[in-house]
């Protein structure tokens, strides 16, 4: 039985002393108490005890002494085969991952650990009350930079946002992103950056709902030693790091109002002056933010500056959610495997049609980030190199064996293999326009190779561009 939060219990597999004390203090965060084991033989030993009999977590990193992680992993399922198990890899520890998931693990973080994600890696593993199976969220973020023409998506509010996102690249102007988590956001921004003149310019990030309020202002523009309490060094802000490139502020919404004044400061001179310091340093830095919440309600409520929102927003798009677009959940869903397929330990990953028109059928709250996350866990899972309706158990089983509109048949005119083909009235939409997703399908599919999509598609590369020209489709929309 899991503990109060209160009382859980996490054993901590490292064998570094001062890593030790670092998860162990981080964990406690959370209301974790820690028991530590310096290698992979001590944890397994340590199981059996009556304070291994209280563990409801374990938190290995995969550089711990002893035997491979993978092995562990699968020692400790044999073992405790219900007890949740979360890996830490290196940053590029993708292949470790992989195989530590196949051996049954919970979850993976990656290092630099971020606090808040590990916390809520061990939360997520040992709830109950949230998605259960290949539902279950991933801590991580499995990122790969985006082109434009890599972008899945054919219906029209989708496109829109794409066709803003890709005029907007090329120009120099502050861009403004919304939409609900996981729509994809953080994927616009990067391609925007990578389809920018800036693109061999530093990309720098940062998340504002990760930092505490009162240090979103230091981390933006730098401060000076002694400027503040625990300002022990001089530290040079975010948009200095990013000189001759561009930055994202994610969840802009977060910043305070002190710290949005200085904003507006800095977008109108395009000087960044140190907290605490004196002298002011001219910044060439495109800005690219992104928010979660309306911003228009904010500023009617007095909690976002209007001269900030019209200066972030020379360009501004929504990305719709997932459920708004179920189109483009098939093909979408195949380029994800692709992607997937293509990362260490992995290998190439196909999808069936029943399996495509389950997944059209879902209504994907988490949106394109949990379709990824589905996808992955279903991938390293599966015991094929073929996903079928029986590799999403958790998802037939939240639909309960139908649509999600109760009429007991999971299909959707064809849409999740990629091309929608009738009007809502019924009647068939224009070859034209069918025409343009198949090639787009086709640009998503086979990722941007031209040649590679003339020749699937039955067609010389000069007639295929002549078609993107007459359909109105370039490699940014």
């Amino acid at each position: 039985m899991t503990n109060t939060r209160d009382t859980r219990m996490v054993m901590i597999v490292d064998s570094e002393p001062a890593q030790q004390r670092f998860l162990a203090a981080l964990v406690s965060r959370g209301g974790w108490r820690s028991v530590i084991a310096a290698d992979t033989d001590t944890a397994l030993a340590k199981l059996g005890t009556q304070e291994g009999m209280a563990l409801d977590a374990v938190l290995v990193d995969q550089g711990a002494p002893g035997m491979d992680i993978s092995e562990f992993v699968g020692e400790l399922r044999r073992w405790r085969p219900a007890l949740p198990l979360v890996v830490i890899t290196m940053r590029n520890g993708v292949e470790v991952a992989v195989g530590a998931m196949r051996a049954g693990a919970s979850d993976f973080v990656q290092k630099p650990i971020a606090p808040d994600r590990l916390l809520e890696a061990l939360d997520r593993v040992v709830s109950t009350s949230g998605p259960q199976g290949e539902l279950r969220p991933l801590t991580e973020k499995l990122r790969a930079p985006l082109a434009f023409e890599e972008i899945i998506g054919s219906s029209p509010n989708f496109r829109s946002a794409l066709a803003i996102a890709a005029k907007a690249a090329r120009a120099r102007v502050p861009v403004m992103i919304n939409g609900k988590p996981g729509t994809g956001k953080e994927v616009f921004a990067r391609a925007i950056h990578s389809a920018s003149p800036r693109a061999r310019g530093q990309l720098v990030m940062v998340d504002c709902s990760a930092v505490s309020p009162g240090l979103i202002g230091s981390g933006l523009f730098g401060h000076e030693r002694g400027a503040f309490a625990g300002a022990f060094d001089r530290q040079v802000g975010r948009l200095v790091q990013a000189d001759g490139g561009s930055i994202i502020i994610d969840h802009v919404e977060c910043i305070p109002l002190e710290t949005q004044a200085k904003l507006v400061e800095f977008l109108n001179s395009g000087e960044v002056q140190m907290i605490g310091g004196s002298i002011r340093q001219s910044v060439d830095v495109r800005i690219i933010a992104t928010s979660t919440s309306p911003l228009d309600k904010l500023i009617e409520a007095g909690h976002f500056r209007e001269d900030l929102f019209y200066a972030l927003s020379s360009a501004q798009f929504t990305l719709p959610s997932l459920s708004e677009r179920r189109g483009d959940v098939g093909p979408l869903a195949r380029h994800l495997l692709a992607r997937i397929g293509g990362l260490p330990g992995m290998g190439p990953i196909g999808v069936t049609d029943d399996a495509l028109r389950l997944l059209a059928a879902y209504a994907w709250p988490g949106n394109v980030r949990q379709l990824q996350d589905v996808l992955f866990r279903a991938a390293v899972n599966s015991t094929t190199d073929v996903l079928t309706s029986a590799d999403f158990r958790a998802i037939e089983a939240t639909l309960g064996g139908g649509s999600p509109n109760g009429e007991g048949e999971i299909a959707i005119n064809g849409e999740a293999i990629g091309v929608t083909l009738y009007l809502p009235d019924g009647n068939l939409r224009p070859l034209e326009e069918i025409e343009a997703d198949v090639i787009r399908l086709a640009i998503g599919h086979y990722r941007g190779r031209m040649s590679e999509v003339a020749r699937r598609l039955g067609i010389g590369r000069s007639t295929l561009y002549r078609k993107l020209s007459d359909l109105g489709i370039d490699t940014a929309a």
